[in-house]
């Protein structure tokens, strides 16, 4: 398994993934920033918008969104972002996750590695249905997965080692492997975004579980977290 990286490393890849999200986001037209995201529920717009809410949203904005949804953590997340969106405008956006930029503010409750998956999975739910690349990072991807399988309690709220029983990922670019049974061989970021429950053709994975990962990936899925 790779040596996972620090604490530090993990936010400068996070700062570079947010400004590459703003400049992705500007250069946008209106119609693609209104297409459906890979989240259930968002465009590509509030997925970007979303990118910037941990770290600025308000106390009083995260609880009375909990209350109003009944503390139900899928319709928080959801229903939070959305609020959340359409309180910041086109250019607000962009300039907000550029804004954070070296700010390193956690929402409650959550820990370094959590924005670290926010970053990483968030870029490619806006930009792969848009058929944009974006730049890969496969020892923070690494990282990331392991904390999507290992975040307690039981990787909550991605919960791979259920939804993904009977497969075996195995990374084909860094030294990095979760699971038992059939194996689902790929690059790591294909692999953090199947643990992560993102629907997508995967065309890289292969191995005799890839087929039925792909069929996981490809049911509806709950929170966008």
């Amino acid at each position: 398994m790779p040596t996972p990286i620090t604490q530090d490393e993990s936010w400068r890849v996070i700062d570079a993934v947010r400004v590459e999200v703003a400049d992705l986001f500007d250069g946008l037209t209106p119609e693609q920033r209104r297409r459906p995201s890979l989240c259930d529920a968002w465009t590509v717009r509030d997925v970007a918008a979303h990118l910037s809410m941990a770290a600025l949203a308000s106390t009083g904005f995260a609880l009375r969104t909990a209350a109003r949804q009944g503390f139900r953590f899928d319709a928080v997340i959801r229903e939070g972002t959305l609020a959340w969106s359409r309180g910041l405008d086109d250019a607000a956006v962009s300039g907000s996750l550029r804004g954070l930029v070296g700010v390193r503010r956690l929402a409650p409750s959550t820990m370094w590695r959590d924005p670290l998956i926010d970053a990483l999975v968030h870029v490619h739910d806006l930009a792969d249905p848009l058929g944009l690349p974006v730049t890969e990072h496969p020892e923070a991807a690494a990282t990331a997965a392991d904390w999507a399988w290992g975040r307690p309690p039981l990787g909550f709220p991605f919960l791979p080692t259920w939804r993904l029983r009977g497969l075996r990922l195995v990374a084909t670019d860094v030294d990095w492997a979760r699971g038992a049974g059939d194996e689902v061989r790929g690059p790591v970021t294909d692999l953090l975004l199947v643990s992560t429950g993102r629907r997508g053709a995967y065309p890289r994975l292969e191995g005799p579980g890839a087929d039925r990962a792909r069929a996981v990936v490809a049911e509806p899925k709950g929170a966008p977290a």
